[in-house]
């Protein structure tokens, strides 16, 4: 079930209001121009399957969103607790950091906590199978697979150079993570 935490900056141990119920979820974050869909996931893919495979199985809802949407680049994070890099991939996306493009994210299997800082709040969305999120470019985010990963996830950018660039505050460090 996807989960929408939403906490003030200043109180990072207690969220203002938790959402369960898809329309609540979707409302907020729209509010905050972040869209939030659900898709189905149904060709199965385990976590840890190459990008290759990945992108193959859903080859023609990766295409119908790039085409609808005006995106030009994909990647594929796709981790399982037995990934020899799993702790330096988890590390690589716990810091703050900001997209130059628009983005989406497709979870295909597992779940992750994405979580968005926008204005004085953090939206902390507990993303799962079938569940597609719309992040405007420029938005400061973090994201967390936990410490036992599962996740398998097609992201897509509105530019072919839609690098991360971190914003080098410490704020992701103080909200709870996936595993707690």
């Amino acid at each position: 079930m996807s989960i929408l935490s939403v906490y003030h900056v200043s109180s990072p141990e207690w969220p203002n209001k938790v959402l369960t119920h898809f329309e609540d979820i979707a409302s907020t974050l729209a509010e905050q121009g972040v869209g939030f869909e659900r898709l189905p996931a149904a060709n199965p893919i385990s976590a840890g399957a190459e990008d290759d495979e990945v992108i193959s199985a859903y080859r023609d809802q990766v295409d119908q969103l790039m085409a609808e949407r005006g995106h030009v680049a994909t990647d594929v994070i796709s981790v399982g607790s037995h990934h020899p890099q799993k702790d330096e991939l988890r590390d690589r996306f716990l810091d703050e950091h900001q997209h130059g493009a628009d983005e989406i994210r497709f979870f295909i299997a597992g779940r992750g906590l994405y979580s968005l800082h926008i204005g004085d709040f953090v939206y902390a969305v507990l993303c799962e199978k079938g569940d597609l999120i719309c992040v405007p470019v420029g938005t400061r985010q973090w994201f967390d697979i936990g410490e036992h990963p599962r996740v398998v996830a097609i992201r897509l950018f509105s530019k072919a150079n839609g690098q991360a660039k971190a914003t080098g505050e410490p704020i992701a460090s103080q909200f709870p993570r996936l595993d707690d």
